[in-house]
Order: structure tokens, then sequence, then C-alpha cells
């Protein structure tokens, strides 16, 4: 049996990883500025984070939802605690895009009402097949299970409320900070704005952190540099350092019953054992601290780089757009300067490193780009 070719690859195997480095099986060391489609949260192999895990599976990896696991109820605690949400209720499942369509399923549970309202250029795993049958953002695509997603500029409230007041939507999903089209910010402003007309028309407000959570943004969430609190908050990538985790950060306007959600894998010893290590890595590390720290220099050195057309994002969250296509720069980092990125379309660069990232990391990443650069 072949893999089904979906994915263009590197000619590079990856075998061991320790913090911000990797190295491939020829024993090169590489720096990780992409820490996996940002699913590194405290380092590659960390050893605290080893420990955990080791020590629960030689235990206990996984057993049925249908028994007690003091587990789950112990990282709801930690991770209400140090998101800020402690009077929410937490569903764990296993990844991004189940955490995304349990959220929909629990708005549409709520107000009985069908339609979704997303915005162009971003990415949820479920709406992802809506984006792309059109990228004309006032047509309305169809998905499964009798969802429609609508799709709207970002940042033009005005397009909102035009939608909201139909009366058939049933929740406003949005990214912290869009992240697989090249870092896209939604105003702080456009967020409150947001909230407010959400509330307005018994809309419910789904805050999709998946890649901009869990401290990434310099922020625990990207949203709340807005100062909002959002009726649900989606998590995966970064909760458990690449261990599959997701989960469903619930408001406490939504009442529980038993079957109305459900999952697998989600929440199994293993998973919990992962994301318990995690927390206590970042309260230890202050990771929060460090990710805004190390971004806001990030930010600051490449704005002064040549031939960049614009700087986005907050913390170790980075797009860096170029006026031409970046296939050279990117294969230059790569196999000259041995420096793993991520990209967005043909233009932009995107940087999404383990939140341990140093400042001496930072300075040795940007002497290898200006290098790549020819700056």
């Amino acid at each position: 049996m072949n893999l089904f070719d979906v994915y263009p690859l590197f000619n590079i195997e990856i075998v061991k990883g320790e913090g911000c480095k990797v190295w491939d099986a020829e024993g090169i060391e590489y720096l990780d500025l992409y820490g996996g489609h940002a699913v590194i949260s405290v380092g590659h192999s960390h050893p605290d984070y080893v420990a955990a895990i080791s020590d629960q599976v030689s235990k206990l990896g996984f057993y049925s939802n249908s028994i007690l696991n003091p587990l789950q109820q112990d990282l709801a605690d930690r991770l209400g605690k140090a998101s800020g949400y402690d009077d929410y209720a937490l569903f764990l499942v296993s990844t991004g895009a189940e955490a995304n369509e349990n959220a929909l399923k629990l708005a549409s549970f709520h107000n009985g009402k069908k339609r979704v309202v997303s915005f162009k250029r971003s990415f949820h795993g479920r709406t992802s097949a809506a984006v792309r049958v059109t990228d004309n953002p006032s047509i309305v695509a169809p998905v499964n299970e009798g969802l429609d997603v609508t799709f709207l500029p970002l940042n033009d409230i005005a397009a909102v409320e035009a939608e909201l007041k139909k009366g058939d939507v049933s929740s406003v999903i949005i990214e912290g900070i869009l992240g697989i089209a090249g870092i896209h910010l939604p105003s702080d402003e456009f967020l409150r704005q947001l909230r407010e007309v959400c509330t307005k028309y018994d809309v419910v407000l789904i805050l999709d952190e998946i890649q901009s959570g869990y401290g990434r943004s310099g922020r625990f969430f990207a949203h709340q540099y807005a100062g909002i609190r959002p009726d649900i908050i989606t998590v995966a990538k970064g909760i458990a350092n690449g261990f599959p985790v997701g989960g469903v950060l619930i408001s406490p306007m939504f009442k529980a019953s038993y079957g109305m959600l459900g999952t697998t894998f989600g929440g199994s010893h293993l998973a919990c054992a992962a994301a318990l290590s995690v927390l206590d890595i970042m309260e230890k590390e202050r990771l929060v601290e460090n990710s805004a720290k190390v971004g806001e220099f990030l930010i600051e050195e490449l704005s002064k780089l040549p031939s960049i057309k614009e700087i986005r994002g907050r913390g170790l969250m980075i797009g860096i757009e170029f006026d031409e296509p970046i296939k050279d720069v990117r294969n230059k980092l790569l196999f000259e300067e041995k420096v793993f990125t991520g990209v967005a379309g043909a233009n932009t660069i995107r940087l999404l490193p383990p939140l341990t990232l140093t400042m001496e990391e930072a300075k040795d990443f940007l002497a290898r780009f200006r290098k790549a650069l020819n700056a």
C-alpha cells in the first residue's frame, strides 16, 4: 500500500528534537521556527513532559469515558485557573477539527439555528470544505449535517450585523488570529463589536484559539487583548505539545445533558497527563511572558529588514509577507541556513516556534534569515 499523496514532502527525516532544535537522520541540526504547525508549545522532548507521559503510560494509557478519570477534572481546574475561565466547563476531544465540530453543534443545540458566520481566509477544520467551494464571501456554501457557512470580510462589523439581523444565524466563529492564510489579526475593536452584536441577536460567539491560544500570542488566549469573553472557546495543537488533544471551553449559559456531545479518545488518561504537564511547564518557565517578550523583539527586528512588505502577528505567531514569491527564500532558510519555517500562499513565511524560544535563539534566527535574504 502507498501513502495517499496529499502533502508535498521535503526529503528530510527528522529523528530527534530538543527544545527549539531538531536533528535529521544524517545528524544535521536545524533551528525549529515552526513547531510542527504550532503544536510544540513547551519545546521538543522537555524532560518534565517526557517523564509525565512515560509515568502515565506505564500505568494506564486509555480506558472508556464511561468510567471515572480524575485527571480530567484536574485538567479542567488547572486550565480554568491558567486561562481565567474557571467558571466555564471543559469538554475534551482529540483534535481541533473535532473541537470546532462540537462547538458548532453545541451552538445549534442551544438556539435551534443552523447557519454559521465565519470569515474569509479563516480555517476551522470543518468549515475549510466550504472555503474551497468559493472565494466569494457573499455566497453561502453548504457543509454536512445541514449547516450553512457564510464567509464575510474580516473586521467588517456592518457585514456581520447585516447577516445576524436575518435571524437564522446560530453562531459566529472566528480565530483569535487567523493562522493558515498568513497571520491576519481581527482588530481588538472588531472583536468587541462582534461580542456586542452576537449578544444583541442571541448568536453564539465561538473563538477558535486552536493555533493562537495557549500563550502563543503573548496572552493565554489571543482574544484577551480585546477584553472580551466568548461563549465557547476551542483549543488544541499546543495543549499537549504534540500529543493529540483538543478541548471546548463552554460558558455557564449552556446546560449539559447526557449524550449531547461525544468522543472516543478525548480525555484519555495519557492525554490528560500530557496536557497537565504542559500547564506545569508553562507556569514554571513563564512561557506566556516569554512568548510576549521574544515575539515583540522578533517583530521589531524583522520590521527593519529590506524587501519585506508587512510583518503581522502577536507573540510567537508571526507572518512575514513579501511582494514576491518566497519559495527561494524558504529553501535557502531550510537547506542552507538549516531553519524550519512555515508558509502561507506564495508570498508569506510563518513563524510558529516553541514558546521556549530564547532571545539568543531569536537572534540566531535573525542572523540566518538575513543571510537567506542577502541583507
